[in-house]
């Protein structure tokens, strides 16, 4: 890690649809350079050399993960190369900010989380939302108290495509959604159910309906497709006082607080409950939009500058590997409900 009074030297391997992000990105922080870029792709190398020119870029990824002068690494390639990088990076001395998911398996997760942990580097792994100014305002109202008890949340995330070959669609796209309820909730699945199709691709699914138990009783359900005429990312929370709805296409009103709830009249000479239903008003709060990834390519850095560990810590990615593979497992039993352990 370079002295606080230098610039921090960070490394980018991966430049297909993310890593020209964080390469834009992490020239706008301060106290930050972005030294070297790197893609197995020479065609890509060549577009790197003409975007960001004064940038060195290259095939071989050693020359970032080895490299003397480079402190840190981010790694934005597809998820079966990982675990290699990010391991080879973390051995080699480096702090990583992997992208989402952290890994295959959790095996291979707690397995980077313990070369972090020796190393005493830090590792964060790429779960943007948590970073996303709809997220933190729902997660300071539930903190809050404001929407009561939660009973349940419901997410949708569907598109037609991008389809991809090398993970399913629960891989790519659920552990958004599970990465979301567990930062608002503060806590972990205990269990999970999940049916898809692979209508596509064999093996491969590209439409999934995941069920979540947490504590306390709450379920969490997640649809995700990259089969569906409608490009849809929206997420449902209900609780006991308040409801709400965020709807990341909305960019004028992203998110909307329902006073709506039903009401137990206990109707004692008959000694039976009356439901009653109660309708109030629908606010929007105010919110101060920005890039997500911008935000958690700044957290990135602060964590490498102050050695404090990220809310997207490699603990936290892991955990959401773990359900993903839980999910996995139900997917090949028929949706049965599959219990989930943190060893």
């Amino acid at each position: 890690m370079a002295p606080t009074s230098s610039p921090v030297r960070i490394g980018v391997i991966g430049l297909g649809q993310w890593g020209p992000n964080h390469v834009r990105n992490l020239r706008m922080v301060e106290g930050c350079e972005v030294a070297r870029v790197c893609d197995s792709s020479a065609s890509r190398v060549a577009l790197a050399r003409r975007q960001f020119p004064g940038i060195e870029a290259t095939r071989d990824t050693r020359a970032v993960t080895d490299a003397p002068d480079i402190d840190a690494v981010v790694v934005a390639t597809p998820v079966a190369s990982h675990f290699p990088l990010v391991r080879r990076a973390l051995e080699a001395g480096k702090d990583v900010l992997c992208e989402k998911p952290l890994a295959l398996n959790s095996a291979q997760a707690r397995a980077l989380c313990a070369v972090a942990r020796k190393r005493r580097r830090i590792l964060m792994v790429g779960h943007v939302f948590l970073y996303n100014p709809c997220t933190l305002h729902l997660k300071r109202a539930i903190d809050r108290g404001t929407l009561g008890r939660i009973y349940y949340m419901d997410a949708v995330r569907t598109n037609l495509g991008p389809v991809r070959s090398d993970v399913g669609v629960v891989f790519d796209l659920a552990s958004h959604d599970i990465s979301i309820f567990n930062f608002l909730l503060g806590s972990r699945p205990e269990s999970v159910s999940a049916v898809g199709g692979a209508f596509l691709q064999r093996g491969i699914e590209d439409i999934g309906f995941l069920t979540l138990t947490y504590p306390r009783g709450v379920i969490c359900h997640v649809h995700t497709s990259w089969l569906n005429p409608r490009k849809v990312r929206q997420l449902t929370v209900v609780g006991s006082a308040k409801m709400a709805v965020w709807d990341d296409m909305n960019i004028l009103e992203p998110v909307r607080y329902y006073d709506k709830g039903v009401l137990q009249d206990n109707y004692s000479s008959f000694g039976e409950f009356h439901m009653i239903l109660r309708d109030g008003a629908i606010t929007t709060p105010k919110l101060r939009l920005y890039e997500p990834l911008l935000r958690q390519d700044q957290e990135f850095v602060d964590c490498l500058r102050s050695r404090r560990h990220p809310a997207a810590s490699g603990a936290f990615g892991s955990e959401v590997v773990r359900v993903l593979e839980a999910a996995r497992a139900s997917l090949g039993r028929g949706g049965r409900m599959t219990p989930i352990s943190y060893p």
